[in-house]
């Protein structure tokens, strides 16, 4: 009979440190098997060169070496549907317990109740941990039991209830003996997995103490790069929640602190509405009659509406896979109200192009521009995006970096009067919500 193991699963927590799930698993009494699954269901939607997929390519092919030439252990690779691994992992291995970290979108959670399911029919526990978050589900909800749809209360609350615990640092280093000793664990190329090497390259998170103390005064120019560029090493788990949010605190600064409240925020909300994935959390909204115009939306895509700030957002986009977060908010009031498209198409189109897509921050996002979400901007809070030039970008420099043809005859003239979309917009909505 072989000797009993653990699996630990790696998911959106790509660290050996500071890992809670990881470090549970190594606590343990079994030798523990690294694993990460290169999930078919999410790789077979994304392009070719998408630049997300070597990123998490090479953070683990480092994980595995180091875990190779310090420890005489690995990761062990696998692609394809999660339950036919473990059927594989079944034949392989006399497991005891997997362990991972909770994951909490609508699809994650599927795939997590079947995977259970299965692994109970065959006597196996699966365990989760809270990892990607400080707060989760519905540890901060309000007095009567229901989730916060508001922002400002669920934050005072997520901070008295912080100041009540102390934030707890999961060290590996100790118990990375416990990894079973094998060196020739199943691999993979980029190319197997249908991948190739991208253009664009995720950038390094930037989190100095100059930055937060800075943060607050400077976040709002997109021109400055003075944002952290935390999101895709918070998304795929390469940095700790637990470590940034220590920064924020011992650099006191508020706004800062707020931004990864957000995130937590949005998650909760997508956790218990679901639905919200592609329904509007206030249902009245569903009813817009939305214009929907294809070629409209394409030149938004390309960065080709005549509106230098919105396309400027657009084009940088498409080349880096990045956005600043204040022009986020322009190119999508701009789509969905002065275009009259709907938000889930730009939703989608954010999904493919963006390094730090995470669902419950898009969604959020998005359905706070079409006024139709938790929190809401009102819906006739519409965006002026040349005026909002002179108060982010007044010496043009972020739009001549990414639109260096504005001035020139080739520029295309506006796709839409702001003055007619803007009465156009509140009409619909209008009539919509009566």
């Amino acid at each position: 009979m072989n000797q009993p193991i653990n699996i630990f699963w790696f998911r959106r927590d790509l660290r050996l440190h500071d890992n809670v799930g990881f470090y549970e698993a190594l606590q343990s009494n079994n030798k523990v098997l690294p694993i990460f699954i290169y999930d078919s269901e999410i790789l077979e939607h994304l392009p070719q060169d998408d630049a997300r997929v070597p990123f998490i390519y090479e953070t683990l092919q480092n994980m595995r070496q180091l875990l190779q030439d310090a420890y005489g252990s690995g990761i062990a690779f696998y692609h394809g549907n999660p339950v036919s691994v473990y059927k594989q992992l079944l034949e392989d291995y006399t497991i005891e317990t997997v362990y991972t970290n909770q994951d909490y979108e609508p699809y994650a959670i599927k795939r997590d109740s079947e995977i259970n399911v299965f692994l109970k029919t065959h006597d196996v526990s699966f365990k989760t941990y809270k990892d990607q978050v400080i707060f989760e589900k519905d540890e901060i909800i309000k007095g009567n039991g229901t989730p916060y749809m508001v922002y400002t209360p669920y934050m005072k609350q997520w901070k008295t209830l912080f100041k009540t615990q102390s934030l707890r640092i999961y060290d590996t280093k100790p118990h990375v003996h416990n990894l079973i000793q094998q060196t020739n664990l199943p691999n993979l190329s980029l190319s197997e997995l249908g991948f190739k090497p991208a253009t664009q390259k995720i950038k390094a998170y930037k989190v100095t103490p100059s930055l937060i103390q800075n943060y607050e005064a400077t976040r709002n120019f997109p021109a400055k790069d003075s944002t952290s560029h935390l999101g895709p090493h918070l998304r795929f788990g390469t940095v700790s929640i637990r470590d940034m949010v220590q920064k924020a605190v011992t650099e006191k600064n508020e706004v800062f602190w707020q931004e990864l409240i957000w995130r937590e925020f949005f998650m909760q909300i997508l956790w218990h509405f679901p639905h919200t994935v592609n329904q509007s959390f206030k249902p009245q909204y569903d009813r817009i009659l939305w214009r929907n115009n294809e070629s409209e939306f394409k030149l938004w895509c390309e960065g080709k509406t005549g509106y230098p700030l919105v396309d400027a957002g657009m084009r940088q986009l498409n080349q880096t896979g990045f956005m600043h977060n204040r022009v986020r908010m322009l190119v999508g009031s701009f789509l969905c109200k002065h275009l009259l498209i709907d938000w889930r198409w730009g939703e989608a189109y954010f999904a493919e192009k963006l390094h730090d897509y995470e669902q419950a921050s898009n969604v959020g996002n998005w359905q706070w521009v079409a006024g139709c979400g938790v929190d809401a901007a009102p819906y006739f809070r519409i965006f002026n995006p040349t005026t909002q030039i002179e108060k982010f970008d007044k010496h043009l420099e972020y739009i001549k970096t990414w639109v260096p043809d504005f001035q020139e005859l080739t520029y295309p003239t506006p796709i839409v009067d702001h003055a007619f979309a803007r009465e156009r917009c509140l009409k619909t909505y209008k009539s919509a919500l009566q």
